[in-house]
Order: C-alpha cells, then sequence, then structure tokens
C-alpha cells in the first residue's frame, strides 16, 4: 500500500508565521492551565528553527505534560526528544538561564507542529520531576540525562546509568568532566578493582525490575534468565538482551545497551563545525552522507548560508543511494535472521556496484564525510549521469526477483506475518518513526509532512504497511528502495547547472583550485582548517527522513569555532526501548525475526 502524505504545514515559512504560531500554541495552553507560566524565549536566545518554544518552572512540568498530550484537541502525541545543557561555560545567554537546562522535544502528527520546553536548574538542586508516567519512552531518556548530566528525576522507576558502566565515576556531558583519556589518570586496573568491575557485571533480575510472579494456583513460579548478547550476530551489534523465560516463551526483557558508547556528544565540543562532520559519518554507519545531512543543515541554518540548487540536488540523490544501500543490507541480513542465506549474497553484489558509485563521486565508500557547510565537498565527475543511469536501470529488475525469493517465500511469511506487531498509538508512545511507524499504516514522512532540502520539488510516494509486524516493516523498505530510484531518476534527469556550494568565505573556503593563485583564498583555506568558522550565537534543531527513521542534531553556538552543545536525536535508541512490550508472549526465535526488523545499528543507538 502507497499513500501520498498531506504537507499540512509549510515549515519553511517566515519568522511572522513563527511568532503567530508561539502566540497559538501560547494562547491554547494558557487557556487550558492558567495556573502553569510559560514564557517565551527571547531573541537573546536566537533559537532560529521556527520551533516554538517556552521556559516554565519546574514545579509545572508534570500538569503541563498532562495537559499537552491528554487535554488538547490535537494533542502532542510524541515525546520525540529530551536532553539537557550544562550552561556552567556558556557567555551568550539569557539571565533567566540557570546552571543547567532540561530540554523537551514534543511532537504533535496531527498539528504537524512541535514544541520545545525549557527548565532551568541550579547546581545545587538538580532535580525535577520524571514524565516517565505520562510518556512511556521518556524512561531511557531520563536515564541518559541523569548517566551523562547528573540531573535526578523524581519518581523515575529505574533511575541507573544507561550508557556507561555502573562503576562509572562522575558525568561525562558536565562541562567539567574531560573530553580527552589524555586528561585523566593513567588507567591501571588492579586486582581488587578487576574483581569490583567483574561483580558490577553480574546480573541480578531484582536489580533489573525482573520479579519472580505467582501462579495460577498462588505459588511462585521459577522464571528462566537467558542472556542474548551482548556479542551475538542475531543482536546485530554490541547488544545484551536478558529474557525472562517461561518454558520456552518469553514473559519480560530487559534490554541494556551502552556497549558502543563512543561519546560523539562530547566529542561536538572540542571539533570545530567543519572537522566534526566525519564524526557524523558514524553514527547511523550504514547511512553514509545521510548522517551528514541533518548537522550541516543545522549550521546553514545558524550561520544563515543558502544552499545552491545543484549542491541541493546532488545532495538528495547521494542521500537516497545511501537509503537504497542501507535498506538493500537490512533486507539480506534480515532474510538471513530468518535463515534464507542466498539473498544476502545477490545483495552485496548490488551493494557492491552502488558503492562504484559513491567512490566515484566521493573517493570513499561508506563513509565519504562528502557534505560540506553551504554543499559538497566538489562536484560531479565527467560520466556520473551514465554511472546512475545505469543503476537505475539495473535495481528495479533485482528488486523483482527479490520480491519471489524473499517476500513471496512461504516460510519466511510463517516466520513474520503476525509477529512483532504493534498499532500506531502504541509506535507514536514509544517514539518510533520512520519504516518502523509506516509499517503500521501511518502515512509520516518527513520528507513529504516537511520537506527539507529541496524534497517539496521531487514526485515520489510514501509506502505503507497496514499490520506493523514484522513482515509489514521489511516490505515498507522494499518498496521505499523503488521510491528512491525514482527520486534518483528525477535527480538524474533535471540536475541543474550552477555552483556545488555556497559563497560564504566565513563559513565555506573559496574554490581550492585558487589557494595557490591569491591570498584572499589562501587565507580562509588557511583560518578554515586550522581554526574552524565562527558560527554566530545561536540554537537550532534540524532533522532528516534517515534510513532508519528520523535523525537530527540540536546544534548551540556560543559563539566560537566549536559547538557548544551537540545533541543527537537518533531513531534506533528510541525503537530498542519498545522490545519489552512487544516481546512478551514470543519465542526466542520469533524475538530473533522482530530484532532483525527493526533494523537498527548500536552506533545510532549508544551514539
Amino acid at each position: 500500500m502507497i499513500a501520498n502524505a498531506v504537507d499540512s504545514i509549510d515549515l519553511t515559512a517566515s519568522k511572522d508565521w513563527q511568532q503567530a504560531n508561539v502566540i497559538s500554541i501560547f494562547d491554547e495552553i494558557t487557556t487550558l492551565v492558567p495556573e502553569v507560566k510559560l514564557t517565551p524565549v527571547t531573541a537573546v536566545e536566537n533559537i532560529v528553527d521556527d520551533i516554538p518554544s517556552f521556559w516554565l518552572d519546574k514545579s509545572n512540568i508534570y500538569k503541563l505534560m498532562d495537559t499537552l498530550k491528554n487535554n488538547l484537541s490535537k494533542p502532542f502525541d510524541m515525546c520525540f526528544d529530551l536532553s539537557a545543557i550544562d550552561e556552567t561555560e556558556r557567555q551568550h545567554k539569557a539571565d533567566y538561564v540557570g546552571d543547567f537546562t532540561v530540554s523537551y522535544h514534543l511532537r504533535s502528527h496531527q498539528r504537524n507542529q512541535d514544541i520545545r520546553l525549557k527548565v532551568a536548574l541550579a547546581r545545587h538542586d538538580k532535580n525535577i520531576d520524571s514524565i516517565s508516567r505520562i510518556w512511556l519512552n521518556a524512561n531511557w531518556y531520563e536515564r541518559e540525562v541523569w548517566d551523562m548530566f547528573g540531573i535526578n528525576f523524581i519518581g523515575h522507576p529505574y533511575l541507573c546509568r544507561i550508557l556507561m558502566p555502573n562503576t562509572w565515576q562522575g558525568h561525562p556531558l558536565l562541562k567539567t568532566h574531560p573530553a580527552r583519556a589524555t586528561e585523566m589518570a593513567p588507567f591501571t586496573l588492579p586486582p581488587d578493582v578487576q574483581d569490583k568491575e567483574q561483580q558490577a557485571l553480574k546480573f541480578d533480575p531484582q536489580a533489573w525490575g525482573m520479579k519472580r510472579q505467582s501462579g495460577v494456583n498462588g505459588e511462585d513460579n521459577d522464571f528462566m534468565f537467558l542472556n542474548l548478547g551482548p556479542n551475538h550476530p542475531s543482536v546485530h551489534g554490541a547488544f545484551r538482551i536478558v529474557l525472562q523465560m517461561d518454558g520456552e516463551e518469553i514473559v519480560d526483557c530487559v534490554p541494556d545497551i551502552g556497549y558502543h558508547h563512543r561519546g560523539a556528544e562530547k566529542m561536538g565540543e572540542r571539533q570545530s563545525w567543519h572537522s566534526y562532520i566525519p564524526y557524523t559519518d558514524r553514527i547511523d554507519y550504514l547511512g553514509g552522507v545521510m548522517n551528514n545531512f541533518p548537522y550541516v543543515m543545522a549550521v546553514e541554518k545558524l550561520a544563515g548560508i543558502t544552499v545552491p540548487d545543484r549542491a541541493k540536488v546532488i545532495r538528495i540523490m547521494t542521500a537516497e543511494m545511501f537509503r537504497i544501500l542501507s535498506h538493500l543490507l537490512f533486507y539480506g541480513t534480515f532474510a538471513q535472521d530468518i535463515g534464507a542465506l542466498s539473498p544476502i549474497f545477490y545483495m552485496f553484489i548490488d551493494r557492491e556496484k552502488l558503492f562504484g558509485i559513491i567512490e566515484a563521486f566521493t573517493g570513499a565508500r561508506m563513509h565519504p564525510s562528502w557534505f560540506r557547510i553551504g554543499g559538497v565537498a566538489q562536484d560531479l565527475p565527467q560520466g556520473w549521469d551514465k554511472l546512475v543511469r545505469d543503476y537505475v536501470d539495473y535495481l528495479p529488475k533485482r528488486l523483482d526477483e527479490y520480491e519471489k525469493m524473499v517476500m513471496q517465500n512461504a516460510l519466511l511469511k510463517r516466520r513474520t506475518v503476525d509477529i512483532g506487531a504493534y498499532s500506531s498509538k502504541e509506535a507514536l508512545e514509544w517514539g518510533v518513526t520512520g519504516p518502523g511507524l509506516r509499517a503500521t499504516g501511518y502515512a509520516w514522512d518527513l520528507r513529504k509532512q516537511r520537506p527539507y532540502g529541496g524534497y517539496d520539488q521531487f514526485d515520489f510516494e510514501v509506502p505503507l504497511g497496514h499490520k506493523g509486524d514484522c513482515y509489514d516493516r521489511c516490505k515498507v523498505r522494499v518498496e521505499e528502495m523503488r521510491q528512491s530510484i525514482r527520486i534518483i531518476e528525477q535527480c538524474l534527469n533535471n540536475m541543474p547547472a550552477g555552483p556545488y556550494k555556497a559563497e560564504h568565505p566565513q563559513t565555506t573556503p573559496p574554490d581550492k583550485a585558487r589557494t595557490m593563485q591569491d591570498i584572499d583564498t589562501l587565507i580562509p583555506h588557511f583560518v578554515n582548517v586550522t581554526w574552524g568558522p565562527v558560527i554566530p550565537v545561536g540554537e537550532v534543531s534540524m532533522f532528516v527522513e534517515a534510513t532508519k527513521g528520523i535523525m537530527g542534531y540540536h546544534l548551540i553556538s556560543d559563539g566560537s569555532t566549536m559547538s557548544y552543545r551537540t545533541r543527537i536525536r537518533t531513531p534506533s535508541f528510541a525503537h530498542l526501548q519498545m522490545l519489552p512490550l512487544i516481546s512478551k508472549g514470543q519465542m526466542v526465535a520469533d524475538l530473533i525475526a522482530t530484532l532483525g526488523s527493526i533494523d537498527y545499528v548500536m552506533a545510532d543507538v549508544d551514539r
């Protein structure tokens, strides 16, 4: 099933629209809960992303959240993100900003509208009410904020480390915490410390919230606890799941993440705006330039850069190529998880052909780091159009063959139809985006609902499922590859002439070929490579419809050559939190199919 999602709001509107939107939301909320004082963010903070943003007192957070979700005519039905900011070293901030800020990003799909709520905290009172009883998916987000910043969420059911080991000292995203190992004492592991570390790794069911349950006649049931991962092919990375089993049936499960954590957000505080681009490639490491997309758009929004049309089309074309590359790998590994070995070998051939095109364009393959602030690294090479044309003609026939080999395979259907299913309402409750949401029949695609980067100029459709099960999650991604081919072909047939990057010397160095000819080109190159560009003071969030779902960057500039705060909102983090809901009642073999159908990578979870 395919649907065209309705474009209900143009988010490229002017500041007049933004101001009207702020007033509308403000009036609606204050009418329902007049006792809650909302303060619109002022121009001092320079929020440039058109999202209505408000400050409120922490005593009102629970009441306001309950109102936004349950009492509005068109509620904010998703807690899209929840993060924090250590404001203690920020130079450019308003008087009302405290030592810490907790930032809530909510989304209303019916309104096609977001809202950002901010709460200021003092360093001597880092306590705030938990909203995990209102938004179920706030559970992991609040744990992450506690882990990274030491902010305490009162009433949270299980506030503990989520990315760092239980034995870790300190909170890594505090400005006082070291950013490099060279800033810390040399690492040693004497025998007594090693024993403590090993003891901390032991599994305690009660500590994990798993308790013995009463049987039918009141007697205690004995459950088996099965450890899956953190190193196992079926968990697709360094990921651990502790299963509570009643015979062969899963009673409960606890996903355990953090084994892959590399501190990408912390790294954003010590890399220049330009030199951080290669780090973005490694978030969803199968998404390639798709990872660069939201980051460079966010910096461009802060700097006021207009990207040339040719660069926009090149970006869209290569982003859709990486969507195909990611989905092909998903397709093959998903079939392999079910037990079909042949498809992945055929699909790797298709990926190699497409990687050959990417390499011709960028000089690299999986992690080209090719997008730049203001455009792309270089223009398309001679003969690019023939390479793309050949692949556009090649892939649809291969997808037809895979349809018979995989999607029409009776055994695969028996293993995936009605397995791991969830509804649209459950998906929104848990923060599911992308193919996982559209598999339930919910027609929400950011490229349609809020066109970014030039997607409003392209003709394509939004594939939908209807059951939200493993089979539909695969089916949606298969059809998305066909739609990506449609988009790539339109890029091929309508590639505009003109520059491949913006003329903006403060952030985008001039043409490299001129560096040995004039000093006015050489100096900007030298400054951008050594110090990096200075980005104006401001705050922005930008998002893209990435391979796994909606990925975004929330950046704060303090007027320097580096980001003050880099927040990465990844889809897989939210998706894995949903596992306890969809795994109950399954067999272990069903869980393997479910894990494969979610299509996650752990770098996208642990960042």
